[in-house]
């Protein structure tokens, strides 16, 4: 485990003598993925790691064997069982956050720090092994906006499901106007889509080409049978001298990471936040949308989610929702910091992406 020490050392030392590797540790292939497989094609050896994406979903063989013809636009998917099986719950069966991690914990879906899941940066990791076979650029895990779920409430996934979606945790990366997108977040999803339908622990991994269109995978993302089918079907690949590049194309002719410039997000966003109950302070939140050019499609004010949040000068404050239509990210975070700024809400506002699937 762990992206060096002894993992680094262990891999770079079998590869510099010509032994073929398989791991499953995502870490390590995000910060050295490409100098291991540079090593390994110099060796003329193997270097294996299905089980380090999507478990027992043989997604990276899908992308460097069975789709090597085809040009891939994006790729996006649930890649955390832990955050999956959270937000299910949250759901289903409307309990919090803190309770439904107490429950993973304890059946052993979540470790006893769950940071590295619930914060996003697991999958993240994976992601950007995904957008390197997808789309021959170099592997680079901090070149995304990385959210985790910590912050979900019953709120938002009440509205969710009024609205007609579910949230999961996506992590999403798309090419676009010669450089890649890389984003993983909380997200609206419509409940009538197929990535909305994976529950549980269960992943998923949707890739959107220009031959076979949409393909989606799905199947269990984690536990002890599906990464041993994995690891075992590696080392199937190396016993019948299955030979292809560790990272789909030579390394030498993977392209430096260019990041995607930003564009207006199509599905618009969701926002939660606390505003006090005080004369003009709604008036001023949507003055300031218009000033970064955002419109809002609705606004939702409801008793049953009224916040019980009380300001510093002691007015109280309820609950107010808005959807907005396309625009910026970063229009929508700047209005957000000034309205902050202007004293009209309490707390931090939530932010989440709906995504036209």
């Amino acid at each position: 485990g762990g992206e060096d020490g002894p993992a680094f050392a262990a891999v770079k030392a079998a590869l510099e003598i010509g032994r073929p590797v398989v791991t499953a540790n995502k870490a390590l292939l995000a910060k050295h993925g490409v100098t291991l497989a540079r090593m390994a094609e110099e060796a003329g050896t193997q270097l294996g790691f299905e089980a380090a994406v999507a478990g027992g979903i043989p997604v990276i063989k899908t992308l460097r064997e069975g789709l090597g013809s085809a040009r891939i636009a994006k790729v996006f998917g649930i890649m955390n069982g832990t955050c999956n099986y959270i937000l299910t719950r949250m759901g289903n069966e409307g309990i919090s956050f803190a309770d439904c991690l107490k429950d993973a914990q304890a059946l052993g879906y979540a470790e006893a720090d769950p940071t590295f899941d619930v914060e996003g940066f697991d999958t993240a990791h994976k992601l950007a092994i995904l957008a390197t076979l997808c789309f021959g650029y170099e592997i680079a895990p901090d070149r995304m906006r990385i959210e985790g779920i910590s912050s979900i409430t019953q709120h938002d996934i009440q509205v969710a499901a009024d609205l007609g979606y579910k949230i999961k945790l996506l992590g999403i990366a798309e090419r676009i106007d010669g450089g890649v997108e890389q984003r993983v977040h909380p997200t609206f999803v419509p409940k009538g889509s197929a990535i909305a339908g994976v529950d549980g622990v269960m992943n998923a991994v949707a890739l959107e080409t220009d031959h076979v269109h949409e393909l989606l995978l799905a199947g269990p993302g984690a536990g002890g049978p599906p990464t041993a089918s994995s690891v075992l079907s590696d080392i199937l690949d190396i016993a019948r001298g299955t030979r292809v590049p560790p990272l789909g194309v030579p390394s030498a002719e993977l392209l430096p990471f260019s990041e995607a410039a930003m564009r207006p997000h199509e599905g618009g966003f969701y926002i939660r936040l606390s505003a006090k109950d005080v004369p003009g302070a709604l008036a001023a939140i949507a003055t300031r949308m218009g000033e970064k050019s955002i419109s809002i499609d609705s606004v939702i004010q409801r008793s049953d989610l009224s916040a019980k949040a009380i300001a510093p000068d002691g007015s109280p404050a309820r609950t107010v929702v808005m959807i907005t239509q396309q625009t910026l990210e970063s229009s929508v975070r700047e209005a957000l910091a000034e309205i902050a700024a202007d004293g009209f809400i309490v707390g931090e506002p939530q932010l989440i992406r709906i995504e036209k699937l």
